[in-house]
């Protein structure tokens, strides 16, 4: 019985050479296509070039679903979390490949091909939260976010059909645990940072709609340079163009504005200022004492007030 075993495992190491190579290979990948998104979202690359339109990745990555955490200076990413795990998978998959653990290499095969079943499970799980999030909350399309749900799903399978297991019921049992697991708390964190679960806007009669985009960085920045520009951003309340304007900063940013209420029963309004300064259409924006109507892109209003740091909005 004993010498079945060991036999058993000589050939589940030997058999799972190939599938932590593909798993190796899959998990940069993933590192390439997550690390890609955190370092755009950090400002440190340009724009990313999206198969599938641009618009819906920058939608889906600066939602509130993109982002755990923010400050007015720094943000992390939900892709970052995203990027750990490859990494993880990544160093668990070559470890025993390494020469010189050769000695321990059945212990830690071992115990590596049940670390990257958790991970990967628990990385495709999420991935199918995040998925639905971006079909029926987000409603766009992001090239990165199918392909990490792809890649996820692909170690997973590998990990089944490579890793030999000799107990399968054991196996889809844990699996089965650690996807309820990942389920709850993903639907729990996703709740959470839902905007329509939340009061978007106060009593008050004439306030506008909450803003729900989280802001990077360099959107702050650029809101905080038009204002210290004196630019000023005309709108109504009721004014849907307007709030357009207002997501295309995010909640950070705009709050950072210099925002002048125009509509007569909106709240701290400043109607004798609108009409002393002609306006008739918002959002209207004055910038070095020239004023235009219209939504203008982030580049647009960067051009006008001369902002000279990196237009990476």
């Amino acid at each position: 019985m004993r010498s079945s075993r060991l036999k058993s495992r000589r050939r589940q190491d030997l058999g799972s050479k190939w599938g932590r190579v593909a798993i190796a290979i899959l998990s940069t990948v993933g590192i390439i296509d997550t690390g890609s998104i955190t370092l755009n979202k950090w400002g440190w690359i340009g724009n990313l070039n999206c198969p599938g339109g641009i618009d819906g990745c920058d939608k889906v990555l600066n939602s509130p679903w993109g982002t755990l955490f923010q400050t007015s200076n720094f943000s992390v990413p939900l892709s970052l979390i995203g990027l750990i795990s490859y990494l993880l998978i990544l160093l668990m998959a070559i470890f025993p490949l390494i020469p010189i653990f050769k000695s321990q290499k059945n212990n830690i095969s071992e115990l590596t091909w049940w670390g990257l079943f958790y991970l990967s499970t628990s990385t495709f799980i999420f991935s199918i939260i995040l998925i639905s999030i971006m079909i029926f909350k987000i409603k766009a399309f992001c090239f990165f976010c199918i392909l990490s749900c792809l890649i996820s799903l692909s170690l997973l399978l590998i990990n089944l059909f490579g890793g030999n297991w000799e107990d399968y019921g054991k196996l889809f049992f844990r699996g089965f645990l650690m996807s309820v697991a990942v389920l709850l708390a993903g639907l729990i964190w996703s709740s959470s940072v839902d905007p329509s679960s939340k009061e978007i806007s106060n009593n008050i009669q004439g306030m506008p709609p909450a803003v729900i985009a989280i802001s990077s960085t360099e959107k702050i920045k650029l809101a905080e340079h038009l204002t210290k520009e004196g630019a000023v951003m005309y709108n109504a309340y009721w004014c849907p163009h307007c709030h357009d304007q207002k997501e295309m900063f995010g909640k950070e940013a705009t709050d950072k504005l210099n925002l002048v209420e125009c509509a007569k029963d909106g709240y701290n309004n400043k109607r004798d200022l609108c009409e002393a300064k002609g306006i008739t259409g918002f959002p209207s924006w004055e910038i070095n004492g020239s004023i235009d109507s219209g939504v203008k892109t982030l580049k647009e209003l960067a051009e006008l007030s001369n902002y000279k740091n990196t237009k990476d909005f």
